[in-house]
């Protein structure tokens, strides 16, 4: 909360880079219904495309992975689960589907908060429950050495602290103090600083902030996953959340790396969403575009389901054929055969 209080003053400025950031998901806001009316028959594809890629993601980046081949069995409802890794990803589908189903009317407060860590955790026997012991964020050196990278709140402040933090960001938002994806940025860095859960913060986080997007009337979370631009860029997260979290506790810290990397990620989700708009609406010719311009993102060797993962709408065999047409043309080489093989771009010269 000791962000949402600084917001709550007032602020005197913000930084360029972060004011440039705020126009430009203004505007994507503002086209977010147009895109939307464009393509309504094709953005279901969208939107199962990003309820497995977030589910997966986030349970990723905190280590928890399954079978590839059983991630849509449970991810769309398998009543039957193998193991604890099953139970997680399962768990955290329900909680984005509450998400998605309820929107803007799911409150941002306590209640809403446990309610997003118990189905998150799945079976494990503190789901839903507040941390009861107090903690640190340790991280171990490549050498073996132990490093204190934060030091949480305590737990027994841990129950005011978020009902504080609830009442700041209505307090905030309503007041309109600060621009709202500040106020929404602000809360998120809080939420990570008091982590008020024994595990399973960072899910709960990432929860947060696809639901008060919703609050905000940006939407892109239910067509683009929020969670896979995270983890794509998951060094960038922890740097500017290790540089935002410096002087938390005593309100010395400088919030603006977070909320920029934050803010990025929304920009690049709308970005995606209107480049998948754009190509389910257009002819043969823009499909080839959208996977040649996928391949020269990656910065080394991809594979043909990388390819899929980023160009959601777009067939296999469309992607095939692009493969082998650049190919045919020396632009990328393949090592290995079938759908496992690694691709990559050729060096010019």
């Amino acid at each position: 909360m000791m962000t949402l209080r600084k917001f709550a003053a007032g602020l005197d400025s913000v930084p360029t880079a972060v004011a440039w950031l705020l126009a430009d998901l203004g505007e994507a806001r503002g086209r977010q219904e147009l895109f939307r009316r464009q393509a309504p028959q094709s953005l279901k594809v969208l939107r199962e495309h990003a309820l497995v890629e977030s589910t997966v993601s986030s349970n990723r980046i905190e280590g928890v992975e399954i079978e590839q081949g059983r991630v849509a069995t449970v991810v769309f409802g398998s009543p039957i689960l193998k193991d604890r890794g099953e139970e997680e990803l399962a768990g955290y589908r329900e909680a984005l589907a509450l998400i998605h189903e309820r929107g803007a009317t799911l409150p941002i407060d306590t209640d809403t908060i446990i309610e997003l860590h118990r189905l998150s955790r799945g079976t494990i026997w503190d789901a839903g429950k507040f941390k009861t012991e107090d903690g640190e964020i340790v991280e171990i050196e490549p050498s073996g050495r132990r490093r204190v990278r934060f030091s949480p709140l305590a737990a027994a402040a841990t129950p005011a602290a978020i009902e504080e933090l609830c009442g700041l960001w209505r307090r905030v938002f309503e007041a309109g103090v600060v621009p709202p994806l500040i106020a929404l940025a602000g809360f998120n860095l809080d939420f990570l600083c008091i982590h008020p859960f024994r595990d399973g913060n960072g899910r709960v986080s990432r929860l947060l902030f696809g639901l008060q997007l919703y609050h905000l009337g940006f939407e892109v979370g239910r067509y683009v996953s929020l969670e896979r631009l995270i983890e794509a860029h998951i060094e960038r997260y922890y740097e500017t959340l290790a540089s935002s979290s410096r002087g938390w506790h005593d309100g010395t810290h400088d919030p603006w790396p977070y909320a920029g990397y934050l803010l990025f990620v929304l920009k690049r989700a709308y970005g995606e969403f209107e480049e998948y708009v754009g190509v389910m609406a257009s002819p043969r010719g823009a499909k080839t575009e959208l996977i040649t311009a996928a391949i020269g993102r990656f910065p080394g060797e991809f594979t043909l389901a990388q390819i899929e993962r980023a160009c959601p709408g777009v067939s296999r065999d469309m992607i095939r054929w692009v493969l082998r047409t650049l190919r045919l043309a020396g632009v990328v080489e393949c090592a290995g055969r079938g759908p496992a093989a690694r691709w990559r771009r050729r060096q010019k010269g």
